[in-house]
């Protein structure tokens, strides 16, 4: 056996790869450690895996402010020397980062210790972590199409989104029954991330009325940082009843998925990696902020292979109501997506990656001696 540190943390995005990969070295024969950060949705998701070790890194994404730069600096030293003894500890041979601020210290202190490092970018826009990682890497692992200038082909697989084991579609009929939701319901799903957004949630509340009308009801994720969970009531068509929850976090989001006629998500590469996997038509809300516009080419990605719709937030107030309505009551269209989105998805992504690194750990052996050790995941 040998040891493979995670890197992963920040951000559901980042953490929940981390968990797929280690899920899938450990049926291989390789025990994981997890590195998270600091943050409450880590540390939320965590306590699901007990039988996986988890422990918080300090770090802190680099922002352009003198506070900014010097929270960074601060938490990239200090995860650097814990990456560092740590690597030294359990006699680490490989460096796995997911990206992010959380990967940069460990990537860094497994290069100073002359381990092997794996990168994994799961956007369309490559991170600047990930750039500067890059050329210090011994794979990178980038999305369908993506190639990265100054980078030796050898170097990249052009690969997906690992997804946990146990994130699988369900029967709607199933899904229903679980989060208690009718089957006769047309049911729109709002996500924001482990984040959430804001933007997304005020959009549902100030269309409420509106959705109920069409006997619309919804089922919105408005995350750890915004907005309370509770129930909204409203009368729809011919007097029915059309229940909308509010829901802060779910660990359980195959299932909500699985229960959803549309979806209205943010474009991160998680979200729509799950969104792929349960095959649910979306509509997709680029967080235009996000960095390197990212989230507006995985979008795009998405509706140019015909597996959903891209909305720009400046036109939501405009337009997205309208677009909920199309989609919704026109199944043949749906269908389509559907049967798009089958067809995009990867299949096994952490088996495909776990498989590459262990080749890659035995190429090594063969050249020179490594000893043997206990997969550990750091994120």
């Amino acid at each position: 056996m040998r040891n493979v540190v995670i890197a992963c943390g920040g951000t559901g995005g980042h953490l929940t790869p981390g968990i797929a990969l280690a899920q899938n070295l450990e049926e291989k024969g390789y025990p994981s450690w997890l590195f998270i950060s600091q943050k409450a949705v880590d540390s939320r998701l965590s306590r699901k895996y007990p039988k996986l070790s988890f422990e918080p890194m300090p770090g802190a994404p680099l922002i352009k402010s003198p506070l900014g730069l010097a929270r960074f600096v601060y938490g990239f030293i200090f995860s650097f020397l814990r990456s560092y003894r740590f690597f030294g500890r359990v006699g680490a041979d490989a460096l796995v980062g997911f990206g992010g601020f959380s990967s940069f210290g460990p990537a860094m202190a497994a290069r100073a210790r002359g381990i092997p490092v794996f990168i994994h970018e799961a956007n369309r826009a490559v991170g600047k972590a990930v750039r500067f990682l890059a050329k210090r890497s011994n794979r990178l692992y980038l999305p369908e199409g993506v190639l990265l200038d100054g980078i030796s082909p050898e170097v990249i697989r052009n690969i997906g989104y690992p997804l946990r084991k146990e994130f699988r579609r369900i029967p709607k009929e199933r899904a229903r029954k679980q989060l208690g939701i009718s089957l006769q319901d047309r049911l729109l799903v709002v996500l924001g991330g482990s984040q959430g957004a804001v933007a997304l949630n005020r959009w549902v509340k100030d269309n409420l009325e509106s959705l109920a009308a069409e006997g619309i009801s919804t089922y919105c994720l408005t995350g750890m940082n915004n907005e309370s969970s509770g129930v909204v009531q409203l009368e729809g068509l011919g007097g029915q009843i059309v229940t909308n929850r509010f829901v802060s976090f779910t660990d359980e989001m195959n299932t909500v998925l699985s229960a959803a006629d549309l979806v209205i998500s943010r474009a991160g590469a998680g979200a729509i990696a799950e969104i792929v996997r349960c095959r649910i038509p979306s509509i997709l809300i680029p967080y235009p902020f996000a960095a390197d516009n990212h989230q507006f080419l995985n979008g795009e990605f998405l509706e140019l292979k015909g597996g959903s719709i891209l909305c720009a937030e400046d036109n939501m107030s405009e337009n997205l109501l309208d677009e909920v309505r199309e989609v919704m009551f026109n199944e043949d269209f749906r269908t389509i997506l559907r049967r798009n989105l089958f067809a995009l998805d990867c299949g096994d992504v952490a088996s495909r990656i776990s498989d590459d690194i262990c080749q890659c750990l035995k190429d090594r052996a063969a050249n020179e001696p490594i000893q043997g050790g206990v997969l550990r995941m750091i994120g």
